[in-house]
């Protein structure tokens, strides 16, 4: 049971971390596990506790309706493990509902290297685009460059929220939210006004859009 669950947790660790990573296990106590172990990793030049772990004890697994079965358990602290393999420097983070950090960790590939981007502590401008598509060679990474070489740094989301086909033409319009910010001070909306219209403007010159 001890080979199993070091050599489970192990492999758990070099998935997170790297099969070069460097581990150690230090016997520890745990109430409902005996013999019990902390998992330790060597990160950012010092020894950090990955996880607590230990073989169940058996009064609890009879209690519990388990028979003469055996088991091992682990508690991970998740918080301090994203701190670890994002970069995020402080666990208060975790309790924001703010998007400018929850939008970063959205992805389709779990694998995805995600480093963490400070945000700013000024609020967010958001303002919404919406176009009739010029035709089926539009591309919405085209209109995401385009809308990030022009806003630049103050440029925080760019997101497509609907897609609406009309139901006689057969026309495609698409809206897109843009969500401004500065890292300095607070966006006046008359300044982020200015950058949405040349964001339209430059939208119907290079991607042909007709603004709705």
């Amino acid at each position: 049971m001890e080979y199993d669950l070091k050599s489970a947790l192990e492999n758990l660790a070099k998935e997170l971390f790297g099969n070069d990573i460097e581990y150690r296990w230090v016997e520890t106590y745990f109430p409902f596990t005996q013999p019990s172990w902390e998992l330790e990793i060597f990160h950012s030049n010092q020894w950090m506790e990955l996880l607590g772990c230990g073989i169940m004890k058996q009064d609890i697994l009879q209690n519990a309706g388990a028979g003469d079965n055996i088991g091992w358990a682990f508690g991970i602290g998740l918080e301090r493990l994203a701190m670890c393999l994002y970069n995020i420097p402080d666990i208060r983070l975790f309790w924001s509902s703010d998007t400018g950090f929850l939008n970063q960790f959205i992805t389709d590939n779990v694998a995805a290297k995600i480093n963490y981007k400070i945000i700013s502590h000024y609020p967010q401008c958001t303002n919404d685009i919406s176009f009739w598509l010029p035709g089926s060679d539009y591309s919405s990474n085209d209109f995401y460059d385009l809308v990030r070489s022009i806003g630049g740094d103050i440029i925080e989301q760019v997101s497509l929220v609907d897609e609406f086909c009309h139901p006689k033409s057969g026309k495609i319009s698409h809206c897109y939210r843009i969500v401004y910010r500065h890292m300095e001070k607070t966006l006046t909306q008359e300044e982020v006004n200015t950058i949405h219209k040349e964001i339209e403007k430059s939208a119907v010159d290079y991607l042909n859009v007709t603004i709705r």
